[in-house]
């Protein structure tokens, strides 16, 4: 594993999940308020900038992951999710699989739930960070492969 890779949350994810708590026209509608003069826009402008806050943890990753999932249509569960993260990484955002056959052929899997980098490219979630190690985004982008695949990470109970 590269020796830079750290855990950290990535880029403006309260602007992000502004955004995605908003949709596109909501952030369109929202960003000419924040600078309007006017009485009523100032309420408005703060409660469009107020996003939920999530802990910096498993528990919160799995959350903040579950709103990007039901914002763009995605099914699982609490319990689904952290099965299969349980079983994949033991909830370490940085595990990395340096000996599968994905990695034998030079695509470790990655993450908490363990995402090749072209399942991760091909199911990422708008939104979410394109760092296959950022915890929301590795949940989201597997959950939407899940789905895909499987119906639901909740349909997932052994290697997928």
């Amino acid at each position: 594993m590269p020796a830079q890779v750290k855990q950290h949350r990535f880029g403006n994810r309260s602007f992000t999940r502004g955004l995605v708590a908003l949709g596109a026209a909501g952030a369109v509608l929202a960003l000419p308020l924040a600078g309007a003069a006017t009485a009523h826009a100032a309420p408005a402008a703060a409660t469009a900038a107020k996003a939920t806050t999530y802990p910096n943890n498993l528990d919160g990753w799995i959350r903040e992951a579950l709103s990007v999932m039901a914002a763009n249509g995605i099914p699982g569960s609490y319990e689904g999710i952290h099965r299969n993260i349980m079983r994949e990484s033991s909830g370490n955002p940085l595990a990395i699989n340096n000996w599968d056959s994905n990695a034998v052929a030079g695509t470790p899997s990655k993450g908490l739930l363990q995402v090749i980098d072209p399942t991760f490219r091909a199911y990422h979630v708008p939104g979410t960070s394109t760092n296959s190690y950022d915890p929301v985004a590795n949940i989201s982008a597997a959950c939407n492969y899940a789905a895909d695949r499987y119906g639901s990470i909740d349909n997932v109970f052994g290697p997928y």
